[in-house]
């Protein structure tokens, strides 16, 4: 396991011996390791003389943008770049990792809303054939095991841009290959509930653009039902990354599995916390969602003897976290700070390393 900051020495802030930090990114902000960067360093700064526990940081992600990062970063792998193109077809350069015999897809490298302008963003145009040509890739390389992070869309096209990236050749990957989604998404293709009611909205469309997508959606599953003789597009995941979740259960058999459970168990964290005395964990903001299955929980339900720190940009229900388990619940922005100035990166490092030594000092 390669941990770029495996045995960082710091002061000893509570009598603590070995502290995990492990956040989620700060969406739009910063990314996992540059917030279990500013969390240690704020540690650090609290008062460098003291005795130094152990600090490991360990970079996260829930199947969404970063997920590459994080996977890499925890697993010995190489970094493959190619040329593919963005959901509204334009060239780009991506990357897609390789572990061994498994290949990590982040979809968001080719289809992710963030390459799209906020004035082009079109859920009817965009397309997830950059999707497929990062894994055909992969395969011609001879991988054959495939972890996709389905997070962080701009695509509402139920993976008919992925599959027509493929050619004939998704045939030969649908018998050869094996596919394991990484997502909390949970939401069927289709419905009230589906991806275009429940996503496209945020992707750019009207209430128009909605019921064309579900229409849509519909009508591709009813064939692909068809021809295949089963229907995958009300199984959970099947509405996640605008469709791109039902295109794999549907054409590849894929298992769908939570994101961060995921990566957890590969960089065998239940091990690493064994001797640990503080666990610290967060994300950009924090309210009830966050126990629904978001990073967080995720790494609350495998923290037993440990003391848990739940470190976010912002918390809307501190009571929930608290009752839930975390035992101490963190604001990094100040009340009064506008979020615009609070978003920028600087300014963010800047106010969790400023919290931190205060609560260090409580």
């Amino acid at each position: 396991m390669d941990r770029k900051n495996d045995g960082l020495r710091l002061m000893d802030g509570a009598g603590y011996k070995k502290i995990i930090i492990a956040c989620d990114s700060y969406k739009g902000c910063l990314s996992s390791r540059e917030v279990n960067e500013a969390i240690a360093s704020g540690v650090k700064e609290w008062n460098a003389d003291a005795a130094s526990p152990e600090i490991i940081t360990l970079e996260m992600s829930d199947g969404g943008e970063g997920m590459l990062d994080a996977f890499l970063s925890a697993m010995k792998g190489e970094r493959v770049r190619i040329h593919a193109h963005d959901a509204l077809m334009r060239w780009i350069e991506a990357e897609y990792g390789i572990v061994d015999d498994t290949a990590i897809i982040e979809i968001a490298q080719t289809a992710g809303l963030a390459l799209i302008e906020p004035e082009q963003r079109n859920p009817m145009k965009a397309t997830s054939w950059g999707v497929g040509e990062m894994i055909m890739n992969a395969y011609r390389r001879g991988v054959r095991r495939f972890i996709v992070g389905l997070g962080g869309s701009a695509t509402s096209d139920c993976g008919i841009g992925m599959l027509k990236a493929m050619g004939d050749d998704w045939k030969k990957i649908r018998r050869e290959c094996s596919f394991v989604l990484a997502s909390d998404v949970t939401n069927p293709l289709c419905g009230e509930n589906g991806a275009a009611h429940v996503f496209a909205p945020q992707k750019g469309a009207d209430a128009k653009m909605v019921q064309m997508l579900d229409d849509r959606a519909r009508k591709f599953a009813e064939v692909s039902a068809k021809h295949f003789g089963y229907d995958r597009s009300e199984a959970p995941g099947a509405g996640a990354a605008g469709g791109l979740g039902y295109a794999f259960l549907q054409y590849f058999n894929a298992e769908a599995r939570p994101g961060a459970e995921l990566l957890l168990n590969e960089i065998g964290f239940d091990a690493l916390i064994l001797d640990a005395d503080l666990v610290i964990t967060g994300e950009g903001h924090s309210d009830r969602q966050t126990l629904m299955g978001k990073l967080p929980q995720r790494i609350l339900e495998h923290v037993t003897n440990q003391k848990i720190w739940l470190v976010s940009g912002g918390v809307s229900d501190r009571k929930a976290m608290l009752d839930a388990g975390f035992d101490r619940v963190v604001q990094v922005t100040p009340e009064e700070m506008p979020l615009d100035e609070a978003m920028k990166p600087e300014v963010a490092r800047n106010n969790i390393i400023k919290v931190i030594r205060e609560q260090f000092a409580l």
